[in-house]
């Protein structure tokens, strides 16, 4: 176990500890569940920096930091869709959640195809990502900065980001379309 995947598995455990801030009858909670959805954040980015940089990417870090990265998403849009059950809120997150499935399924696809690389993160899946994480912070923080509604803002950025989940899942098919169109002659 090294540094870059305790941060990973770290990510993981804070999934539990969001969910149970998120209902917390705290005027609190929501800045605390923003602080921890700030953190697994920046440990997703530190986790692969320091993964790169000190040598010690591995096969189980690979695997996890994707699954962390999913689990921690997908419960921020269920504690929020259940938080505002409106179709505003819902139809955004059902579809970031079947994208982050298909997604993962092709990669898994095209391994199995030898063609992971085809399939790589590519800057629009990162730009997703970081709109993505910036719609859930702002709405999990759910409070007004002074004249700043954030909640809707980050709503606003979850629009956004909805976009840009279909775009690149898009761009993903598009990419592994022809090995997976093909009858396995090549």
């Amino acid at each position: 176990m090294n540094v870059p995947n305790t941060l990973t598995v770290a990510r993981i455990l804070l999934v539990p500890v969001l969910a149970v801030v998120f209902y917390l009858p705290f005027t609190w909670a929501p800045l605390v569940c923003a602080m921890l959805f700030a953190l697994a954040a920046v440990t997703d980015w530190a986790d692969g920096f320091l993964a790169r940089r000190l040598s010690q990417v591995s096969t189980f870090g690979t695997f996890l930091d994707p699954v962390a990265d999913k689990l921690m998403v997908a419960v921020a849009l269920v504690l929020l869709v259940q938080h505002d059950p409106t179709p505003w809120i819902a139809v955004p997150a059902a579809i970031i959640v079947c994208r982050e499935i298909v997604v993962s399924a092709l990669r898994e696809l095209m391994a199995e195809l030898g063609q992971r690389a085809t399939v790589a993160v590519a800057t629009i899946g990162k730009v997703k990502t970081a709109a993505q994480m910036a719609a859930l912070l702002l709405m999990l923080y759910r409070y007004d900065l002074g004249p700043i509604p954030m909640y809707w803002a980050g709503v606003g950025l979850l629009y956004v980001a909805t976009v840009l989940t279909i775009w690149s899942m898009v761009i993903y098919l598009r990419v592994a379309w022809p090995a997976m169109a093909s009858d396995g002659d090549g």
